[in-house]
């Protein structure tokens, strides 16, 4: 399904700089981000368009502290225009400055401050943001010119960040199953009194099942978006400015508005809600959407509320649209992991960006950024990565990101390339699941145990289709053909042997070392060695 987006007026971001009201100055300068495009935000409460200006600004030093992708700086850009053409057709004065505007100096602070001394308000406020680094620079710029910027709640959340710290209080490791089913009570969502419906608090053992040897059948049209007048000025935009980025434009086709994520989550829920469950872990070659929702990027931008979509998802089951399995399975995602990320980074930041538990020290391979590689299943995550600025749980977790913990990559190398890359990536969200759960980088405190598998686990979840198609075997250990995946499986098992031999989830793993002879080992310490080397950088 194809949406074609009405037409725009004659450029509709042209600078608002009318009169102020004849009563008095600016009231409030309400600062919006371009992950906070929800025009019921409580940055909105009490405001008075007479008075009020809402300040909205394109920097450069967003696309580039971290190397983003072209896809995932068109969205956020072309997101941010269509807000901003929403708010002032709702009568709201918005002072939106553009990236290429002249003056523009490419930072959020110095065009906040540039702002200030623009409108003078009488206060600035805004609600809280999703980057710790964000947040200081705001800060500062705001005291600076001698204000103090008012933080409101994000009532897009379930749980405040006080609820969060009250939660973990006196914690050392934190359990999201524990937190989880405390946030299932409070909210009322897929209880039955004072009990889980169904009798189970998850369905984890029905949803993980991989393609059966036929692959993944019928797939349901996906939504996708044919830009509009505004957004083929930001491709154009992006392709000048950013012309040494990472990715590609030709497949643009995201939701940018309201309006249109929330016709994806209609789709979602008729079409692909039912199937989600049972095939949520799987992967297929060259099949990128499956049966995910693909509303993460929408739901990060504040496009679609959280509660919304918790709620649509709850009474589909409820109607006896989809199985219970299905419906707890995304629930889970979004009230249970989604809620709980936040949480871990905004009571561990700034402390949580340098964690490096397992001292891991190499560098990220140059072919995370160009995707040319041997390995099947990690070219094709990551072909479709630049491509489309997307890829499903599992192929970050067990397949990028599998392949860097096994390497021993340094984690704040591998959380650059995850926030740089893909579309749905902002910090709070992208932090801690990438140091956290994809690296173990925090030690255990976020997750029980590091996730690790040898090729046999990428095989398997495939239906064996990766495998298939590559030079390396799976079940090889050593030797040219060995896969490497499986290589510095066991090379990660013996380097780590001392911490994890007594672990109660892992421990089983790390036994198996008993059976390896001396030689195996030497062998396999050899090879991977080998294998660090060739992918230095």
């Amino acid at each position: 399904m194809t949406i074609t987006p009405p037409a725009l007026p004659p450029d509709p971001l042209a600078r608002d700089d009318g009169p102020r009201d004849p009563n008095g100055p600016v009231r409030s300068l309400v600062l919006v981000l371009g992950d906070q495009l929800d025009a019921d935000s409580s940055a909105f409460d009490d405001f008075d368009p007479r008075r009020d200006v809402v300040w909205m600004a394109e920097v450069r030093e967003e696309s580039t502290h971290v190397w983003s992708s072209r896809i995932r700086i068109a969205l956020f850009l072309s997101a941010m225009r269509h807000h901003a053409l929403a708010l002032r057709q709702q009568g709201r004065r918005v002072d939106y400055v553009r990236l290429d505007e002249a003056g523009n100096t490419g930072r959020l602070d110095s065009e906040l401050a540039r702002a200030l001394a623009r409108w003078r308000p009488e206060r600035v406020r805004m609600t809280a943001p999703g980057d710790w680094r964000v947040l200081k620079a705001l800060r500062g710029a705001a005291s600076a010119a001698g204000y103090a910027i008012e933080l409101r709640d994000d009532r897009h959340f379930f749980c405040t960040v006080r609820e969060f710290a009250a939660f973990s209080e006196g914690k050392r490791d934190l359990r999201m199953e524990r937190f989880y089913r405390q946030m299932r009570r409070r909210h009322r969502v897929l209880m039955d009194g004072d009990e889980p419906v169904g009798d189970r608090w998850n369905f984890d053992a029905e949803n993980q099942r991989p393609f059966p040897p036929t692959g993944p059948g019928f797939l349901p049209e996906r939504v996708r978006v044919a830009p509009d007048a505004l957004t083929r000025e930001v491709l154009a935009l992006v392709e000048r400015e950013f012309p040494d980025h990472p990715g590609s434009l030709s497949d643009f086709d995201w939701p940018v508005t309201r309006e249109q994520a929330l016709l994806t989550l209609d789709r979602f829920i008729a079409d692909r809600l039912p199937e989600f469950g049972q095939w949520q872990d799987a992967m297929w070659p060259g099949t990128p959407w499956l049966w995910h929702a693909q509303l993460s990027a929408a739901l990060n931008l504040k496009l679609l509320g959280a509660r919304e979509v918790v709620a649509r998802a709850e009474q589909a089951w409820r109607d006896g649209d989809v199985p219970l399995s299905s419906a707890e399975g995304f629930i889970r995602q979004v009230l249970g992991w989604r809620e709980y990320v936040r949480g871990i980074y905004w009571t561990r930041m700034p402390v949580l960006s340098t964690a490096n538990a397992l001292n891991a020290d190499r560098p990220l391979p140059a072919f995370y950024w160009t995707g040319d590689t041997e390995l099947a299943c990690l070219k094709d995550a990551l072909a479709q990565t630049l491509r489309l600025g997307y890829a499903h749980h599992i192929q970050r977790l067990m397949v990028t990101g599998l392949f860097a913990l096994l390497l021993g990559v340094r984690p704040a190398e591998v959380h650059a390339w995850y926030l740089a890359i893909y579309v749905d990536a902002v910090e709070w969200v992208e932090l801690p699941n990438t140091l956290g759960m994809s690296q173990f980088a925090d030690g255990g405190q976020m997750t029980s145990k590091p996730y690790i598998a040898s090729g046999k686990y990428i095989e398997r979840m495939s239906g064996g289709q990766y495998c298939a198609r590559c030079r390396y075997r799976p079940e090889l250990r050593t030797g040219p053909d060995a896969c490497p995946y499986t290589t510095l499986y066991w090379d990660f098992l013996l380097r780590h042997k001392d911490r994890f031999s007594q672990h109660p989830r892992v421990g089983a793993q790390f036994r198996h070392l008993e059976r390896l002879s001396d030689g195996e080992i030497r062998a396999i310490r050899a090879q991977a060695q080998d294998l660090r080397e060739q992918f230095a950088g």
